[in-house]
């Protein structure tokens, strides 16, 4: 039985941790994610990982995939292009409070980096999951299920509806406040045709694909940081997303943390391709 039904209306993927997404037309999804989501991260020298939470500017790096490199961009700087099929050094990195297995992408694009970046008495590296052993979800919220991923906040994808910006718009609006785009919160894919916040109901949603199905188990409410809080275009912090999910977005069942979104992992489709303005399904979580 299906409950509701929607469509897929964007699809982003941020291809390293904490700098500026793609948006795209259609793309594969695979266990850890959209294909490319998070595979590649900048982490300081001691191997730790960074984010606009400390580094609001990161959020003018810009990403671009070709058939065989991963290109870096920024304003006032020459792109930087990393081969996909770059192997690397071995490395440890920590990312939270997992360490696990990376490939160092190499001096160039470390220069890059710390120029751009440059703050004083730190260095950057750009470093790619190795994939050698699996980094997992937490599986108190997959229910037991081993959902892998790379370097995102914990699970492989996050989904939120279109419903969700417009109500958060609607009210800063009403406060004489500057609207927002859905980049704001990170999400990997926007489902249209459903009511404000109404993932946060949904326990699996089913895209029918002329290859089968691709199945998503919706299993954790997106609790949120600072970032919505950064103007991806000015690299500039205010309170206003913040406060106001602060005033209607605190959920009881996460001990009252702003949530927007939700966590979710692949249940069936691996290697199948999702596209913008693909028919979903879904089914409320019991």
């Amino acid at each position: 039985m299906n409950d509701c039904a929607g469509v897929l209306s964007q699809l982003f993927v941020y291809p390293v941790k904490s700098c500026a997404g793609i948006a795209l037309a259609s793309t594969r999804i695979k266990e850890t994610g959209l294909e490319h989501d998070r595979a590649w991260m900048i982490v300081d020298q001691a191997g730790r990982f960074v984010t606009q939470r400390q580094i609001p500017h990161l959020c003018w790096i810009a990403t671009a995939l070709t058939d065989d490199q991963l290109v870096l961009s920024a304003p006032g700087f020459d792109s930087i292009h990393v081969p996909l099929d770059h192997t690397g050094l071995a490395c440890q990195v920590t990312v939270w409070n997992d360490t696990v297995s990376a490939l160092d992408m190499g001096d160039a694009v470390a220069d890059w980096l710390d120029t751009f970046l440059a703050i004083p008495g730190r260095r950057f590296r750009l470093v790619r999951f190795a994939g050698h052993s699996p980094r997992l979800s937490d599986q108190a919220w997959t229910r037991g299920v081993p959902a892998p991923n790379q370097f995102s906040d914990g699970f492989p994808i996050l989904v939120i509806t279109q419903g969700a910006v417009d109500e958060l718009n609607r009210r800063l609006r009403a406060q004489g406040l500057e609207p927002v785009g859905v980049q704001r919160f990170r999400p990997n894919i926007v489902l249209s045709g459903l009511e404000a916040h109404e993932e946060d109901q949904l326990g699996r949603i089913v895209v029918r694909t002329g290859a089968g199905d691709v199945a998503l188990d919706l299993v954790k409410p997106c609790t949120r940081c600072s970032i919505p809080d950064i103007n991806p275009y000015t690299a500039m912090a205010s309170s206003d997303v913040g406060a106001t999910l602060a005033g209607y977005r605190g959920l009881a069942r996460m001990q009252g943390a702003t949530c927007v979104g939700v966590n979710a992992i692949l249940r069936e489709g691996a290697g199948r391709s999702l596209y913008t303005g693909q028919p979903f399904v879904a089914e409320y979580a019991i």
